[in-house]
């Protein structure tokens, strides 16, 4: 995809965004749906999906997502997701086998870029994309990606009770 393409189906894709979310503000429902827009449009995909931070835990969990069966805990700090929650900052690895602090959730996964979610200025999460090529991500990713998140933020409750059975 050159450039001038991925730019057109990221505009398009929040385009969608906007419309999806504009009546809707459950975040399972939004997050779900998000999740399966970035997997639509983005065609190198394996993994596109969240990880939501329990606050009672300090840890990120396995949110909804796109692709193949994933890790379920993530340390704040480890692997990338936990580095970019941990940093509050965008983190691009062009190829996870030679990233220090990978954790190999899928084997199919040859680059990452994680976007950190914060809302009135509490961490939600990450948005977590992994994809099968080698260097897929770039700065275009990171800005229309950022953009993403602050769509789905501002337009999703995200006010909602962790429930524990015995």
């Amino acid at each position: 995809m050159t450039k001038e393409e991925k730019k057109s189906a990221y505009e398009i894709m929040l385009a969608q965004a906007k419309a999806l979310f504009a009546n809707e503000d459950n975040a399972l429902a939004n997050f779900s749906n998000a999740s399966a827009l970035l997997n639509t449009t983005l065609p190198n995909s394996v993994f596109t999906g969240f990880y939501l931070l329990d606050h009672a835990k300090n840890e990120l969990i396995l949110g909804p997502f796109q692709g193949n069966v994933s890790c379920v805990r993530i340390a704040l700090g480890k692997g990338v997701c936990g580095q970019s929650a941990a940093e509050n900052r965008t983190l691009i690895v062009q190829d996870v086998t030679k990233h220090a602090n990978y954790i190999a959730c899928d084997s199919a996964a040859r680059s990452e870029i994680v976007v950190p979610m914060v809302k009135d200025g509490t961490l939600v999460g990450v948005l977590d994309l992994d994809s099968h090529q080698v260097g897929d991500y770039d700065d275009i990713d990171q800005d229309y990606l950022e953009q993403f998140v602050k769509v789905l933020l501002e337009k999703t409750n995200l006010t909602f009770a962790m429930f524990e059975v015995n």
